[in-house]
């Protein structure tokens, strides 16, 4: 019999999530069955995306998310004892798991060997911010060497790894960010210029971008949306490509308005496309392998930030949402 803490999505969101909107609870779980075992969470992920979806759920849900955990009992021969897994089970500490139930692209898997690396990079750039710049960039941005890539939210889990492929492929590449450190870390990087938004007026944003990108953008990799992606799709050139990840400008203020993009759609030959990066969950382990490659290789670099304590979990989502983060936000049990 284990004891499990867990975070309830206790009231909705309205701006920023407040103390309010959490509540922490526990609860008693059996023993294993038939193909089932119990998971204790080791790191978990606060992510972007949790603000918007979790306007889907009702008020008394557990949050939504991944965590990197062990294996503590099983009755399940794919899941042993002591093994290192990677599940969408939410803010729990411990969570008795069917890995049949569900849908079949968010099911939980045995991590493969990280080497040296910490496990906590399954829930980074090996794990789904990592496929979502691998996937999310290459498959819809198909940038080409030479080309100018502008990358929003770039000190983020998935941006700064864009930016870091785009590099590997030969690409010139533009980070926009939240302060002066966050935009000296992407130089190092190898970013070859950055914008500090927060040191920019918003009328004066179009210009600073064009000193950064004088010959145009290429591709945008759009993390944000709001007005930084209206001034990214006035310097688009033709036929430029935009993947858009997210919109996180808009997730707790109401959305900005912005010029209407059709025409340049029209007349630049623009494409743009949304994803979601379960779409290549047939794929999930050449993201996986060749992200842990150019680690390997020197050429794909990470950061984390951790927060200590499974209590902290609201803090480190409030904080990751208003750019507390540089790389990746994990909160370690």
């Amino acid at each position: 019999m284990v004891v499990a803490k867990k975070w309830i999505y206790a009231k909705p969101f309205e701006g920023l999530p407040k103390d309010e909107n959490f509540r922490l609870e526990e609860e008693t779980l059996p023993e294993p069955g038939e193909n089932e075992f119990v998971a204790e969470a080791v790191f978990l992920s606060v992510d972007p995306y949790m603000r918007p979806y979790m306007a889907s759920y009702p008020a008394g849900t557990v949050m939504i998310g991944g965590q990197v955990a062990k294996v503590t009992a099983s009755r399940h021969p794919q899941f042993p004892v002591g093994a290192t897994v990677f599940g969408n089970f939410g803010w729990r500490t411990h969570t008795l798991v069917n890995p049949e139930q569900g849908a079949a692209d968010s099911r939980p898997y045995v991590l493969p060997p990280f080497g040296a690396h910490p496990a906590s990079l399954g829930l980074g750039v090996l794990g789904m911010p990592g496929n979502t710049a691998y996937f999310g960039f290459l498959e819809l941005c198909q940038p080409k060497q030479g080309e100018t890539v502008v990358v929003s939210g770039a000190a983020g889990a998935v941006g700064s790894l864009v930016g870091q492929i785009a590099k590997i492929k030969g690409c010139r590449v533009v980070g926009i960010a939240g302060s002066d450190d966050k935009c000296g870390w992407l130089r190092e990087l190898g970013f070859d210029a950055t914008i500090n938004y927060r040191q920019v007026e918003r009328d004066a944003f179009a210009d600073a971008l064009r000193a950064a990108a004088p010959g145009g953008v290429d591709c945008y990799f759009d993390n944000v949306g709001g007005y930084i992606s209206e001034a990214v799709l006035g310097q688009m050139n033709l036929y430029g490509r935009i993947s858009v990840c997210g919109t996180i400008s808009n997730y707790n203020a109401e959305r900005a308005q912005v010029a209407d993009p059709q025409r340049l759609f029209v007349f630049k030959q623009l494409r743009q496309e949304g994803f979601i990066v379960t779409r290549w969950a047939k794929r999930w382990m050449e993201g996986i392998r060749q992200n842990l490659q150019w680690i390997e290789e020197g050429r794909l670099r990470y950061q984390e930030t951790v927060t200590d304590g499974f209590e902290q979990m609201p803090a480190a989502f409030v904080s990751m949402l208003t750019g507390g983060n540089t790389g990746k936000a994990v909160v370690k049990v």
